[in-house]
C-alpha cells in the first residue's frame, strides 16, 4: 500500500516555522573571485563608506558568540562581498568552454585487490544541512521517507554496509550538518547503533543574516533568534572539516580521497571507476557533470575562464548574457555536485591560506525584511586545485529530490532498489526519467501522499502534468504524455484501476 509515512521519527523534532521566502532582486553579478589575498589588503581596497560598512559589522560581530574561526571567515566573507561589488564584471567574451571533459564510460573499472585498496583509503561524505521545509516536513530532510519506507539517511546507511561488506573495507560515513539538523540527526542516528557502520557527524559553520541595506547582523546576541542565523552555503565544508578536526582525523587514519555529495541526490553513490581514475593520475579534485537538458538550464557549467577551470553559475552572468548561459549548444553539461577531493590537497589548499570561493548574495525576507545570505559553493573550489577536471557521468549518477514531482519518480516502479542504491528498471528500455509537474495542491509531502490511493505506475510514462484538485485511485498506470486538469472549483477523480494513455483528462471527464 501506498503509506509511506515520511518523517516525525520523534517527538524530539523541533520545528523551526518563520517567514523567510526568497527574493528576485535586481543586484549586479558578481565577479569572479582571483586569488587569495590577506585580509588587510581586500580591506584596504574598499572605499571609505565600504570600509566603515565593514567596521561597524566587525565591532558588532563580536558579541554575537561565534569562534575566532567563524569570526574571522565570515568577516572575510563580508569584506570579499564588498570588494567584489566594485570588482570588473565578468568578461563574458573571455570565456571559453572546457576544451575536454573526459567521459565516465571510458574509464576502466578496477580490478577487485585495487579496489578494495583503494577504498580503505575513501571516506564518504553527505551534505546534511537542509531542512524538509520546502516539502511541507519538519526537521532534517535526510529522515524523509522516500522509497520502502526508506530515508535518504537510511538508503545512504545501506549503500555504505554494502560497499563494506562486498570489499572487506571500512568506509567511513561522515555526515555535515547544520544547526538546524545536527541535534535531530543526531537522534535519528541512534537506530544505526548496531549496524556495524563508523558513522561521523560535525557541524557546518553558524552565521548571522545581514540586513541588505546595512549589512549589519541581524541577531543582537548569541542566543537571538533561529531565524536571524544561516548555514553559509556547502562551500563552507572546507572550513568546517578543518575547524572540527575532521579533517585531520581522516588523514591520521590514513583517508586520501573523500566524495561528497548531497544527501537528496539518490544517484550519487561510490563509483570505483572515477575513484581509481583519480588516485592513477593525481587529480585533486573531480567535479562530477553531466549532460544539460531543457530541465537543467539554470545549472552551474564548467568554463575556462583567464586561463583557469571555473564553475560559472547563473548568478554570475551578465542580464544581456542569460539566453547564451541557459544554451544547451554553447554550455553542453551542467554540475551534479557530486565531487572527489584529495585530502591531501585540501589540507595544503587550507595551509596556504583561504580557499577564497566565489561569494553568492542570497536575498530573503525574514519578517518582511530583505537580509542577505552570503554563502559558497562546493564546486568553486575547483579553481584552488593545479589538477582538478570536471567528470562527465551518465544522467543516473543525478537523481536528486527537490520536490513532490521527484519523490513521484523515485517511489514508482520506474526504479527498483537493492542495497540502498536504485537503478531504473531494464523495462524502460533505457528512456530518461518522465518529466512529472504535480500541482501546488501536491506541494507538501502530507498532501502529496492523501492524494494518491497509491503509487502510480509510470513505467511507460512520458510526461505527467497535474494541476488543481485531483485525486488518484489505487493502481492506476499511466502511459506516454498524460495531462489531469481541474478547472477552479472542480475536482477530478482518476478511479483505481484505470490507465490514462497519451491524454488529456478535464473536469468533465471521468477517466
Amino acid at each position: 500500500q501506498f503509506l509511506f509515512s515520511f518523517l516525525f521519527v520523534s517527538a524530539a523534532f523541533a520545528s523551526f516555522v518563520f517567514v523567510c521566502s526568497p527574493v528576485l532582486r535586481d543586484i549586479p553579478p558578481l565577479a569572479m573571485s582571483q586569488n587569495t589575498a590577506p585580509i588587510s589588503d581586500i580591506i584596504s581596497s574598499l572605499l571609505p563608506e565600504e570600509e566603515q560598512q565593514y567596521r561597524a559589522f566587525r565591532a558588532y560581530l563580536s558579541s554575537l558568540g561565534l569562534s575566532s574561526e567563524e569570526e574571522g571567515a565570515c568577516s572575510r566573507l563580508v569584506a570579499r562581498c564588498l570588494a567584489a561589488r566594485r570588482a570588473p564584471p565578468l568578461q563574458w567574451h573571455a570565456l571559453e568552454r572546457v576544451p575536454s571533459i573526459p567521459l565516465r564510460a571510458d574509464l576502466p573499472t578496477p580490478e577487485r585487490a585495487e579496489a578494495q585498496s583503494l577504498l580503505q583509503k575513501l571516506a564518504v561524505l553527505k551534505l546534511n544541512g537542509g531542512l524538509g521545509t520546502t516539502m511541507g516536513c519538519t526537521g532534517p530532510k535526510s529522515v524523509i521517507q522516500v522509497r520502502n519506507g526508506k530515508s535518504f539517511l537510511d538508503l545512504v546507511v545501506d549503500q555504505i554496509k554494502e560497499l563494506n561488506g562486498t570489499h572487506g573495507c571500512s568506509v567511513p560515513l561522515v555526515l555535515m550538518n547544520s544547526f538546524n539538523t545536527d541535534h535531530d540527526t543526531s537522534v535519528v542516528l541512534q537506530k544505526y547503533h548496531d549496524d556495524n557502520i563508523d558513522i561521523r557527524t560535525f557541524q557546518q559553520s553558524k552565521f548571522p543574516r545581514l540586513f541588505k541595506d546595512t549589512l549589519q547582523p541581524m541577531p543582537n546576541g548569541a542566543n537571538s533568534n533561529l531565524k536571524c542565523w544561516y548555514p553559509p552555503g556547502h562551500g563552507n565544508v572546507y572550513d568546517a572539516l578543518q575547524n572540527s578536526g575532521v579533517l585531520d582525523r581522516l588523514l591520521a587514519e590514513g583517508k586520501e580521497y573523500l566524495f561528497v555529495s548531497n544527501i537528496d541526490n539518490l544517484g550519487a553513490t561510490v563509483d570505483m571507476a572515477i575513484l581509481a581514475h583519480m588516485a592513477k593520475t593525481g587529480t585533486e579534485f573531480v567535479m562530477e557533470v553531466t549532460n544539460k537538458t531543457l530541465a537543467d538550464v539554470k545549472g552551474g557549467t564548467l568554463v575556462k575562464y583567464e586561463g583557469r577551470t571555473k564553475l560559472l553559475e547563473v548568478a554570475q552572468v551578465p542580464k544581456e548574457h542569460i539566453g547564451d548561459f541557459k544554451s544547451i549548444e554553447k554550455f553542453d553539461v551542467f554540475n551534479t555536485n557530486n565531487i572527489w577531493l584529495d585530502l591531501r590537497a585540501v589540507k595544503r589548499a587550507l595551509e596556504n591560506g583561504h580557499m577564497d570561493l566565489d561569494v553568492i548574495e542570497n536575498v530573503k525576507v525574514v519578517d518582511g525584511k530583505e537580509v542577505l545570505q552570503l554563502e559558497t559553493a562546493i564546486g568553486a573550489a575547483i579553481s584552488c586545485f593545479s589538477n582538478a577536471l570536471g567528470i562527465n557521468v551518465p544522467r543516473s549518477r543525478f537523481l536528486p529530490v527537490k520536490s513532490t514531482s521527484d519523490l513521484l519518480i523515485v517511489q514508482s516502479d520506474v526504479y527498483e532498489e537493492s542495497h540502498g542504491t536504485l537503478a531504473m528498471r531494464s523495462e524502460r528500455g533505457g528512456k530518461p526519467n518522465p518529466r512529472v509537474e504535480l500541482g501546488s495542491e501536491f506541494k507538501k509531502v502530507g498532501d502529496y501522499l492523501e492524494r494518491f490511493g497509491s503509487c502510480p505506475s509510470l513505467l511507460q510514462l512520458d510526461q505527467l502534468r497535474v494541476s488543481g484538485d485531483v485525486w488518484f485511485g489505487e493502481n492506476v498506470t499511466l502511459v506516454g504524455d498524460v495531462d489531469v486538469v481541474a478547472p477552479e472549483g472542480k475536482r477530478i477523480n482518476v478511479p483505481s484501476g484505470a490507465t490514462l494513455n497519451s491524454v488529456v483528462v478535464g473536469a468533465d471527464s471521468s477517466a
